[in-house]
């Protein structure tokens, strides 16, 4: 296919996906201030109704401010050889492809995230300060900035540079190799994820003995779920919404709860909330996702690989010594509209694995903790209590609110 056309579905492509997402949004906004489910009505009292009104308006303006702006700027890259430009000064630094790549990529990640940060910077200081949920200081805003560029460098730089070596060495066939390496660095990610990323960002202890930790012992226990590790994250040093997640398989297991989790729920809450994790365990849910995942990674590649050494794919994006690089960039556009329908079909999973796992919870402990805990959790974060069923269906990974309450009372 000429790089013309290419270059035309490109930005049909861009646009359409800029012009979708703003459409949803506004079917969203729209429904802001319908009225709230009568089972919902306990959520907010009115003064907080009110306050969770204005955040959600304030994002949703800022979010088409930030969207636009990305929206312009990639397609002025493309219109005026942005691409290009960067190439060559990718090909001034070394005659070696892998370095080239490297640097032209280390420039896109560097420019993007310093035309972000400010953006960043707004969005906790001013947007997240204003309605009470950071707790970040300003210190640690750019130390978690800095460690994530080291992280990007050395583990995206590191992975990217093997699979550049997997092209030289095994051309088409490249994408076998590079399979294999993303699926073991998935696993290990999984397994040790808890162990060795995320003490560089957070402070994790063991729960402390008590009536809780007895609590979640003894449910684990009565559902043959061996818990030996439970351990409590420091997330209000950043924010005062709550989370819990589970993590890694056999020993390695382990489940964590956010200390404002602990503060904002009560025993038999957070009880139900490990119950809800534990229905994802006992449901195979993590295996599935992981192993969906790897085959969509599969996939990707095997689609990549077929059109990586077609120049028409770097030349499209304004690049006129087509590259490894270079067409990755083009395929990663040109392969969205396929990457979001099998986003829709794993959000689509999660939100059936989420009403499974609620299931689970209700069944081995008890519905109303994980509703009242719900509640708190929704009214803790001012979360929207009526989206668009639109905006639900392509983007959420959770049923909303009312859905999940409405099937734990059932």
């Amino acid at each position: 296919m000429d790089s013309n056309v290419l270059f035309y579905i490109i930005i049909g492509i861009l646009s359409a996906q800029f012009l979708l997402e703003r459409i949803l949004d506004y079917l969203n906004y729209k429904r802001y201030q319908d009225p709230v489910p009568s089972e919902l009505n306990d959520v907010f009292d009115p003064s907080e109704y009110e306050k969770s009104q204005r955040y959600k308006i304030t994002n949703y303006k800022f979010g088409l401010i930030t969207a636009t702006f990305s929206f312009l700027l990639t397609i002025g890259f493309l219109i005026f050889g942005g691409f290009e430009w960067i190439d060559s000064m990718a090909r001034s630094f070394s005659d070696n492809p892998i370095i080239i790549a490297l640097v032209f990529f280390g420039i896109i990640m560097i420019g993007s995230d310093l035309l972000s940060t400010p953006l960043s910077y707004y969005q906790t200081f001013v947007i997240e300060e204003k309605f009470g949920f950071n707790k970040s200081s300003r210190k640690l805003f750019f130390l978690d900035k800095i460690k994530g560029w080291l992280m990007t460098i050395i583990l995206g730089g590191g992975i990217l540079a093997l699979v550049l070596w997997f092209f030289q060495w095994a051309g088409s066939n490249f994408w076998i190799y590079t399979w294999a390496v993303i699926a073991l660095f998935s696993i290990f990610m999984n397994m040790f994820y808890s162990k060795l990323i995320v003490p560089l960002f957070n402070k994790q202890t063991p729960l402390e003995d008590g009536s809780l930790k007895e609590k979640l012992e003894t449910y684990a226990k009565n559902v043959g779920f061996e818990l030996k590790n439970i351990f409590v994250i420091d997330g209000s040093k950043r924010s005062t919404k709550a989370n819990a997640y589970f993590s890694g398989f056999g020993k390695e297991k382990r489940v964590t709860l956010y200390d404002t989790l602990i503060n904002d729920l009560d025993e038999d809450e957070i009880v139900a909330v490990l119950a809800h994790e534990v229905g994802h365990y006992k449901k195979k849910h993590i295996i599935f996702n992981l192993v969906a995942s790897l085959l969509l990674t599969g996939l990707t590649l095997f689609i990549l690989s077929v059109f990586i050494n077609n120049p028409q794919v770097s030349l499209a994006i304004g690049v006129s010594q087509p590259s490894f690089h270079a067409a990755l960039i083009g395929f990663g556009i040109l392969y969205s509209p396929i990457s979001e329908i099998t986003g829709l079909i794993m959000n689509y999973l999660s939100r059936k694995f989420e009403y499974e796992a609620d299931d689970y919870a209700k069944n081995t402990f008890a519905a109303m903790p994980l509703v009242t805990s719900l509640k708190k959790l929704s009214k803790n974060s001012l979360s929207n209590l009526t989206p668009h069923p639109a905006y639900v269906f392509m983007h959420y990974s959770h049923p909303p609110l009312i859905a999940r309450i409405r099937n734990l009372k059932a």
